[in-house]
């Protein structure tokens, strides 16, 4: 009788032993898919590359300096007339000038975007008495006045060689979390007051790449052969881009990464 008991209790125990076991198997394992992630990190997180960046295909910035000026108006309207927007750069000295004001509202209206080119456009001023950082957040603050937007972008005067070879200016730079551009082509259609058809032939001339940058000026020359730029870029299938701050990508002489 005694051996039956003990038999059953063995019985007993070895079941319970068995119903755990089965338990923490179930509770311990873990779905087959599952993949670990870093802690905090998204669910799906992409390279930043991914999301901004230098844009894909044959792609041209027209870009515009030295405005607001008496053409801004025309310019925009020929940039209307073929739907496209530009990036201009202007200059503090002619944002001041409260006639000029409208323009500039109507040009980020229409989608264009205005960065800052300096307050004086002096070489000395600018990079000798190192009062670019100054002056460009200046002339920042007058475009955020004017037009309600808060731009980063500016172009250096001249460009940003060799002004800003100097380390420690752009450091001043990166502190004040201002970007910078440069170009890939240069009209010289400041300088081509009564020639404006080599305008077009030197950008047809120095447009070799996919991206492009194209660097022109509100001159009356420019603006008339503006829809002549236009037509050649719609010809070798390029698409007109804006600049956009949460794109952006480094274009400067300098090759600072940080700009």
């Amino acid at each position: 009788m005694g051996s039956r008991k003990r038999a059953r209790r063995w019985g007993f125990i070895l079941a319970a032993a068995g119903l755990l076991f089965f338990g923490l198997s179930k509770v311990t394992a873990f779905p087959e898919k599952e993949v670990s992630k870093p802690s905090g990190a998204p669910a799906d997180t992409k390279p930043a590359a991914a999301a901004g960046g230098k844009p894909q295909g044959k792609v041209v910035y027209l870009t515009f300096d030295d405005g607001p000026s008496e053409w801004t108006g025309e310019f925009l309207d020929v940039l209307k007339q073929n739907n496209i927007k530009a990036t201009f750069f202007m200059q503090g000295s002619n944002l001041k000038r409260a006639n000029l004001q409208d323009q500039v509202r109507r040009a980020v209206r229409e989608g264009n975007y205005v960065g800052g080119h300096s307050m004086t456009h002096q070489y000395k001023k600018l990079y000798d008495e190192k009062q670019f950082v100054p002056e460009m957040k200046q002339t920042l603050s007058l475009i955020r006045q004017i037009t309600g937007e808060n731009p980063h972008l500016v172009r250096p005067p001249y460009g940003s060689a060799p002004g800003l070879n100097d380390k420690r200016l752009r450091d001043q730079i990166v502190q004040a979390e201002i970007k910078v551009w440069d170009w890939t082509i240069d009209s010289n259609d400041w300088n081509l007051k009564n020639r404006p058809s080599e305008i077009v032939e030197n950008i047809k001339k120095q447009t070799k790449a996919d991206l492009e940058v194209v660097l022109m000026h509100e001159k009356p020359q420019t603006l008339q052969v503006l829809p002549e730029i236009i037509d050649f870029y719609k010809q070798k299938g390029y698409k007109f881009a804006v600049y956009d701050e949460t794109k952006h990508f480094h274009l400067n002489f300098m090759k600072d990464h940080r700009l």
